[in-house]
């Protein structure tokens, strides 16, 4: 019996085709993407045992839903294939700078950090003294453009003061989530999808659930302020930490984006 013979060019066929899958998953990630596509990877499979079980005609109807599979995946993920052929047409250079700095000068990296902490910390404790609601969303790797397009783009320095003036409750973008990404504002008035966990405190108002949704569909840190208590709150990887106070807000935060 001859043993499967393996050389280098099947070696680099698997990694380059790992590397591809990783970098959809890193594109769909914090989207319904990866759903749609588990649901077209079950018919396939389903068509794979039927045509092997010799059924006919549903083999045959499966295999022409499958046959006008390019074309609809073309239509349904519109949106992702236009960010991936943008991704590939430009060099995304703050992600190979924060990443050589990360290895090579970990304090600087730090520093960077802090650059987005102290502006959140201090807008986020004014805030809570005053009960003005607020739902702040710290891009880490999951891609939010689609979060981010449901709002107004903005692409503004952080700074405290700013974050107030969207927060206020007369501002027209207050009503919302805003997105920090790369150490700015990337839009406000934001939409997020609320949880759909049974079990949530009833305590939890609309700006906790969806703070709660976007931590269960991405890898992002999201600070809610309670406008009926002032609370401060951090949704991040599903986990929720409740009502901080100033120094225990300021180290969860820098322990979540590190």
């Amino acid at each position: 019996m001859d043993f499967i013979q393996i050389t280098i060019i099947d070696i680099i066929d698997i990694l380059v085709v790992a590397i591809i899958l990783y970098q959809i998953y890193r594109l769909t990630r914090g989207t319904h993407t990866p759903s749609i596509l588990m649901g077209i990877l079950i018919i396939y499979l389903l068509w794979v045992v039927v045509r092997a079980l010799n059924m006919e005609l549903l083999s045959a109807i499966l295999g022409h839903i499958i046959g006008m599979g390019v074309l609809a995946l073309a239509i349904v993920f519109q949106p992702e294939i236009r960010r991936f052929l943008h991704m590939l047409g430009t060099s995304n250079n703050n992600r190979r700078v924060a990443l050589l700095s990360q290895l090579f000068d970990p304090k600087e990296y730090q520093d960077e950090h802090m650059e987005v902490v102290h502006p959140i910390v201090k807008a986020c404790l004014d805030m809570s003294h005053t009960k003005t609601g607020a739902l702040i969303v710290i891009q880490r790797e999951s891609d939010l453009t689609t979060i981010a397009e449901t709002g107004v783009l903005m692409d503004a320095k952080l700074t405290s003061s700013l974050i107030r003036n969207v927060f206020f409750k007369n501002s027209p973008l207050h009503d919302g989530a805003m997105i920090v990404s790369e150490g700015r504002i990337k839009a406000a008035k934001c939409i997020l999808p609320s949880t759909a966990e049974p079990g949530v405190p009833d305590s939890f108002g609309m700006r906790h659930r969806a703070a709660l949704g976007m931590a269960e569909l991405s890898d992002a840190v999201v600070v809610v302020v309670s406008e009926e208590t002032g609370a401060i709150s951090i949704f991040h990887k599903s986990e929720v930490q409740y009502d901080l106070n100033p120094n225990e807000f300021r180290t969860a935060l820098v322990q979540a984006l590190s």
